[in-house]
């Protein structure tokens, strides 16, 4: 371990185990990342000064043995506002659970861009795996090979990072409308998301479908954006004497602002109208009446993703199954429709 002028120890420096070995700190750096070959006595002397130094030592110890840098990358687009933090936390757990460091690389352009930068990492020889959460053109999932890192490429998100594939799945809307109609509703409203997103189109046609094969009657299908001001239009638009007793909105936003409009209509929820959301925020559980929603567990997918990484990183076999998408919660904002 080094030291600095008062004694202390503190971490040693690249060029310190390159003078302690007698090479060029370029050497060492290509001797971390496997890009040899080296002489025999180079590579005794490189990870002599490497052991004498501590330099780095977990993640040199497990390189040394496994010729891995330990090192996971994510490619994602360059839309910083939607970042998918929760999805980026699971899979970072896991990554840190298999003892791996994560590390973001955000590309401008378009899909073939961030293919071309997949492939620049995958070769780069300082990361082990590279995960993409969106489409790449002509690439798919690779386990590590000689000289080039892991792929896994999933379908989870869009281009603008909007959600796709298991996070777009709308086939919980089927329970929601078939709890509310076996608590007698038979009036329905769906304020939906924008339909650009594929998560908003599959809601609407579910809710659609489903409404039609119980007999209900859709009282329509209105909003198409996800903001609190979008629910509260919604509501107070209806007409005097609309029959809505149920409403299913895009989001929890969506639904706070149907259940503001609604009160201050005079109508109780949910007494006189039932409400439920979409996404589970914290501020739904301690709204009045709480807000009844849908649980996306972004973080198990996540998870999941990374644990495919690094199942192809170490030639394993890839974890069976897959968290579950969405789970209903019904809370104080659902009940029987008014008698």
């Amino acid at each position: 371990m080094a030291s600095d002028a008062t004694g202390a120890p503190r971490a040693a420096t690249i060029h310190e185990v390159a003078r302690r070995a007698g090479v060029s700190h370029q050497t060492v750096s290509r001797y971390l990342r496997d890009m040899g070959p080296f002489k025999p006595a180079t590579t005794e002397r490189v990870e002599k000064a490497i052991q004498e130094l501590n330099y780095r030592p977990n993640m040199i110890a497990r390189s040394m043995r496994t010729r891995r840098t330990g090192v996971l990358a994510v490619i994602l687009p360059s839309q910083v506002d939607a970042m998918p933090t929760p999805t980026l936390a699971g899979a970072a757990r896991a990554a840190h659970a298999a003892g791996c460091f994560m590390e973001i690389s955000v590309v401008d352009g378009t899909a073939q861009d961030r293919a071309s930068r997949a492939v620049e990492l995958m070769e780069s020889g300082r990361v082990d795996g590279v995960l993409s959460l969106s489409a790449l053109p002509g690439l798919r999932d690779r386990p590590k090979g000689p000289g080039t890192a892991a792929l896994a490429v999933l379908g989870q998100f869009d281009d603008d990072l909007r959600g796709i594939g298991p996070l777009a799945d709308a086939s919980i809307m089927a329970d929601i409308v078939k709890h509310l109609a076996e608590i007698g509703h038979r009036n329905f409203l769906h304020i939906s998301g924008p339909q650009d997103w594929t998560s908003a189109r599959a809601r609407r046609k579910v809710f659609e479908e489903t409404v039609a094969e119980l007999g209900l009657v859709s009282c329509g299908i209105v909003g198409g954006g996800w903001g609190p001001e979008v629910g509260y239009s919604a509501i107070s638009e209806l007409a005097p004497g609309s029959t809505v007793t149920a409403v299913v909105a895009a989001n929890d936003y969506v639904a706070m602002g149907a259940v503001r409009a609604a009160h201050e209509r005079g109508w109780r929820v949910p007494q006189d109208l039932s409400v439920i959301g979409w996404d589970n925020l914290e501020t739904g559980r301690y709204a009045t009446p709480s807000l009844s929603t849908v649980a996306v567990d972004r973080e198990g997918q996540g998870w999941q993703a990374m644990s495919r990484l690094i199942a192809l990183v170490r030639d394993e076999s890839s974890p069976l199954g897959s968290p579950e998408a969405n789970r209903l919660i019904l809370r104080e904002s659902c009940g029987p429709p008014p008698t």
